[in-house]
C-alpha cells in the first residue's frame, strides 16, 4: 500500500490545475536574506516584491544547493546538486566548459508542453556558442553571460586590469550585440532587463510561458539607473534594490494588464546570500551566520516568496524547507512533463508549497558541497537539524573597519575541525553546537552524509567522484 502522504500529493498534483499555468522565474544575484522589506530590510521599502507575500506565500526556509553564483544556477535550471553534473563555484570568463548537452533544463522540461521560453539577465553557465541558453531549451536570450564584475573596469582592481579579465559582452540569442560593456551599460542593465521581461511576457500572452529573469544586482559593482539614483537617501546598495523591487513591479503589472495574473506561477528568490566584505555594498543575512560563499545559512538560506492566485494560499508563511533542487520537478508535475530519464536529486514539493505542518518533506535530508566538491553539510529535510561538517570556510573579520565605496575588506579563515550540530529550529544564527548533547542525531546524518559520498564523491574525504556524478559539457575551443 502507498503511503497517505504518497496518495495525497499524487491527488494534489494531479487534480489541482485546470489550465497550464505560465511560470516567471525572478532570480537575483547575492541579495541576502533580510533584503527585502517582508524578510526584515531597513532603511527602504520594497513594496512590489512585498506583494508577491501578500498575494502569495513567504518561505522562510528556502535553500540554494551551493552558495555561489554558477553552481546555484545550476541546480535552480536542472534540479541537481551541481557537482552531480560537474558545475562547481563561478565559472569565469576563459572557462572552457559549461552545462552538458545531456541535461535537461528546466526551459526544456516546459517545451514539452508547447511552451515559450526565455531568459533575461545573468546567465552563467557557460559562456561558449555550445553553453548559450538557446541551445538549452530557451527560445529567447539577452543579457550578460556571467557575472558583471568579471569585467575590466571594476572599480576594486587598477587600471591595469588586474586578474586579466576581458570585455564584458552584452549577448542576445547567439550574438554578441555590445562587445564591450561600460559602466555607463551598466546603469540600465535593471531597466534593459525589464523591458525585455515585459515585451516576452506581452508576445508570449496567448500561450503558456516560461521566463526566467535573472538580474545581474545585487552583485557588485553596483549600478543604478538615474530615476533611482539617490531616491532611498539610505546609500546606493538601497537605491539599486529599490529598482529592483520596481523591475518586480512592472512585471506584475504587466501581468496585470493582460489578464494573466491569475494563470500565472510566480516565483522570486536569490542565488545566494550577501557578500558580506563589501560592506555598505553588501546586503543583509539578517539574524543567520555568515554569507555568500559559505554553507553557513546566511549563504544557502535565501528569500523565497511565491504567488499563484487560487492556488498557493495568500497571505501565509511557511517554514518548510525546500532547495531550489526541488522547483524543476515540481514544475514538471504542475505542467504535466515527463522528467529527465538520468538521476536528478529534487523531488515535487508541491505539497509543501501549498500545505502546512501536516505535509512531510520527500527527502531525507539536503546536502550541500562547496568549492571542488567538498560535502560540507548534512541537514535533516524537516529543517532542524544541520551538521557542519569538517571543512574550512571564509569568516568575515567584523573587528575591522566595514568595507565602503565598492572596495571589499579581506576574509579571515575559518575552520571546523569536528562535526558541529546545530538546532535550527531553537537556534537559527547557528551559534551553539549541541553535537555533544544529540548523538544519535550525529550519527544519522554521519550516515547521510556516507551515502552522499557514494553517490557524488567529496574531495575532503579524497573521494573526488561519486558513482553517480556527470561530466560538465566541454568545448574545443583554444
Amino acid at each position: 500500500m502507498r503511503p497517505i502522504s504518497l496518495i495525497f500529493s499524487l491527488l494534489l498534483t494531479s487534480s489541482l490545475f485546470s489550465a497550464t499555468p505560465n511560470i516567471i522565474v525572478i532570480y537575483m544575484d547575492d541579495m541576502g536574506y533580510a533584503d527585502v522589506s517582508c524578510f526584515g530590510a531597513q532603511g527602504y521599502q520594497t513594496p512590489n516584491i512585498d506583494r508577491l507575500a501578500k498575494e502569495g506565500r513567504k518561505f522562510t526556509n528556502f535553500h540554494v544547493a551551493q552558495a555561489v553564483c554558477s553552481a546555484s544556477r545550476t541546480a535552480l535550471l536542472t534540479g541537481c546538486y551541481p557537482n552531480r553534473v560537474g558545475i562547481h563555484g563561478a565559472l569565469g570568463p576563459n572557462s572552457k566548459h559549461g552545462i552538458n548537452a545531456n541535461e535537461m533544463t528546466l526551459a526544456e522540461v516546459v517545451k514539452q508542453k508547447g511552451y515559450a521560453t526565455a531568459a533575461v539577465g545573468k546567465w552563467h553557465l557557460g559562456h561558449l556558442p555550445q553553453f548559450l541558453p538557446t541551445q538549452h531549451g530557451f527560445d529567447e536570450y539577452y543579457g550578460l553571460p556571467y557575472s558583471n564584475d568579471m569585467w575590466p573596469y571594476h572599480p576594486e582592481r587598477p587600471k591595469n586590469n588586474k586578474g586579466g579579465f576581458p570585455k564584458l559582452p552584452m549577448m542576445e540569442n547567439d550574438k554578441i550585440i555590445d562587445d564591450d560593456v561600460t559602466a555607463e551599460d551598466q546603469t540600465h542593465l535593471t531597466t534593459d532587463y525589464t523591458a525585455k521581461a515585459v515585451s516576452f511576457i506581452e508576445r508570449s500572452k496567448n500561450k503558456p510561458f516560461l521566463l526566467y529573469l535573472a538580474q545581474s544586482m545585487v552583485h557588485v559593482p553596483l549600478f543604478v539607473s538615474d530615476k533611482f539614483k539617490g531616491k532611498s537617501g539610505k546609500g546606493l546598495f538601497a537605491d539599486v534594490m529599490m529598482e529592483v523591487d520596481w523591475s518586480v513591479g512592472q512585471v506584475l503589472d504587466t501581468l496585470d494588464k493582460n489578464g494573466l495574473t491569475e494563470n500565472t506561477w510566480v516565483i522570486f528568490s536569490s542565488d545566494n546570500g550577501p557578500w558580506l566584505s563589501y560592506g555598505d555594498h553588501a546586503g543583509s543575512a539578517g539574524p543567520l551566520r555568515e554569507g555568500k560563499g559559505t554553507s553557513w545559512e546566511g549563504g544557502t538560506r535565501v528569500c523565497g516568496l511565491m504567488r499563484w492566485p487560487g492556488k498557493i494560499p495568500a497571505g501565509t508563511t511557511s517554514d518548510a524547507m525546500m532547495m531550489t533542487i526541488d522547483m524543476l520537478p515540481t514544475i514538471a508535475a504542475t505542467v504535466g512533463a515527463d522528467l529527465p530519464k538520468h538521476d536528478i536529486d529534487g523531488k515535487n514539493v508541491w505539497p509543501l508549497i501549498i500545505g502546512g505542518p501536516e505535509v512531510k518533506n520527500p527527502h531525507d535530508f539536503y546536502a550541500t558541497y562547496y568549492e571542488q566538491n567538498q560535502l560540507q553539510v548534512i541537514t535533516s529535510s524537516d529543517g532542524q537539524w544541520k551538521l557542519q561538517l569538517p571543512h574550512k570556510y571564509r569568516l568575515l573579520d567584523t573587528t575591522q573597519p566595514k568595507a565602503s565605496g565598492g572596495i571589499p575588506v579581506k576574509y579571515k579563515q575559518g575552520e571546523i575541525t569536528t562535526p558541529e550540530l546545530y538546532d535550527l529550529y531553537a537556534d537559527i544564527s547557528e551559534s551553539k553546537n549541541v553535537a555533544a548533547d544529540h548523538p544519535e542525531i550525529v550519527s544519522k546524518l554521519q550516515a547521510y552524509a556516507k551515502a552522499m559520498r557514494a553517490e557524488l564523491g567529496d574531495s575532503l574525504m579524497k573521494q573526488p567522484k561519486g558513482s553517480g556524478t556527470r561530466e560538465a559539457g566541454q568545448s574545443a575551443e583554444n
